[in-house]
C-alpha cells in the first residue's frame, strides 16, 4: 500500500463505537489506559481524554517535544515506526492545550531524510502546517554532554538539548520485538535523545536506559501497539512479522506502560529487565495490581 494511501486509510476508518471502560482498579493508583478502536485518530482522542486530557500534560505555553520512533526506512504498514495518525493526532491535541511548540525529530539508524520520508511522519507532520510544528534533523550541534546525578551506570553522556530544556516530552514509540533487549517500549525509544556512539550504551544497556529516564521531563507515554512487531525486530520488513491489534497503552507512569504493552507480547509485566530496572528506581510501577487500569474498545 502507498504510504498516503495507508495514512488516509487509517485515519478514515470506521470507528467500533463509543470505547467504554471494562476494567477500572482503585483511583489511588498509576491510571494506566489500554484502548482499542479501528479508527486510529478517534483511539488517541479518546485515549488521552481517559487520563485527563492533554491539558493534564501540556500547559499553556510548554514548549513540548513530541518522540516517535522514526528509526527506519520503512513504510508504515511495515511497522517499524510510530504511525503517522498517531502522530499527528497528538500534535492536534497538543496544540489545542496552547503549546508555545512542539518540535518532533528522532535519530535513525537508517539514513535519516529517508527514515522521515518513508516513515510517513515527516509528510504527516509537515501536513498540518501550524508555526508552532517544527519537524527537526539531529545533527550534532544539538546534543550537549550531560551528567545524569541519579544513574547507576550511566553517568554523563550527550543528549540533545531540546529534550532536556523542553517543559514537557511526550514518548510515542511503537512496540516491537528487539533482538537485544525482547521489546522496544518507551524506555527504548529515549536512546532516539542520544548522540555520541549508542553502540556502547549496548553494555548494561537495561541500566543505562533507566538512568536515563531520570533525566528527561517525559509527561506522558504513548504506546503504539496498533500493529505490533513479534519476530525480526527492531528493523522487521514483512507483514508476516505483525499483529495488527488496534492498540494504545497510555500513562503518565513511564514504567506501566512500558510493563502492559509488555503483556501484550504474552509476557509478564517484568519481563523486560529495563522496566525491572526503572521501577527498582522508583520511577514507576510494574504490578498491574497497583494500578488504575482503564480498557476501552
Amino acid at each position: 500500500m502507498h504510504r498516503r494511501t495507508f495514512i488516509t486509510a487509517t485515519a478514515a476508518t470506521a470507528a467500533v463505537g463509543v470505547l467504554e471502560p471494562r476494567t477500572v482498579f482503585s483511583t489511588d493508583k498509576p491510571k494506566v489506559v489500554i484502548a482499542k478502536n479501528t479508527d486510529y485518530r478517534e483511539l488517541v482522542r479518546e485515549t488521552i481524554a481517559r487520563l485527563g486530557g492533554m491539558s493534564k500534560f501540556v500547559k499553556s505555553r510548554d514548549n513540548v517535544v513530541l518522540k516517535p520512533n522514526i528509526s527506519w526506512d520503512r513504510s508504515p504498514e511495515l511497522g517499524a515506526n510510530t504511525n503517522p495518525t498517531v502522530v499527528t493526532t497528538l500534535i492536534e491535541l497538543i496544540l489545542e492545550a496552547d503549546a508555545r511548540s512542539v518540535l518532533v525529530f528522532d535519530r535513525p539508524c537508517n539514513d535519516p531524510r529517508m527514515s522521515y520520508l518513508n516513515s510517513g511522519i515527516g509528510p504527516a507532520v509537515e501536513d498540518v502546517n501550524d508555526r508552532r510544528v517544527r519537524l527537526i534533523h539531529v545533527e550534532d550541534r544539538h546534543y550537549a554532554n550531560t551528567k545524569i546525578p541519579k544513574a547507576k551506570a550511566l553517568k554523563e553522556w550527550l543528549i540533545h538539548r531540546d529534550a532536556l530544556q523542553a517543559d514537557c516530552i511526550i514518548n510515542v514509540p511503537i512496540a516491537k520485538h528487539h533482538g537485544l533487549t525482547q521489546l522496544t517500549l518507551g524506555l527504548k525509544n529515549n536512546m532516539g535523545f542520544l548522540g555520541g556512539n549508542r553502540g556502547r550504551i549496548h553494555m548494561s544497556i537495561s541500566q543505562n536506559l533507566a538512568d536515563l529516564a531520570t533525566i528527561l521531563p517525559t509527561k506522558l507515554t504513548v504506546i503504539d501497539a496498533t500493529r505490533i512487531m513479534l519476530r525480526h525486530g527492531p528493523q522487521g520488513g514483512s507483514l508476516d512479522d505483525l499483529k495488527i491489534l488496534h492498540t494504545l497503552v497510555a500513562s503518565a507512569d513511564p514504567v506501566a506502560t512500558d510493563a502492559m504493552a509488555t503483556t501484550l507480547f504474552d509476557k509478564p509485566p517484568d519481563a523486560i529487565e529495563s522496566t525491572v530496572k526503572a521501577h527498582n528506581m522508583g520511577l514507576g510501577e510494574i504490578d498491574p495490581e497497583k494500578m488504575n487500569i482503564i480498557r476501552l474498545g
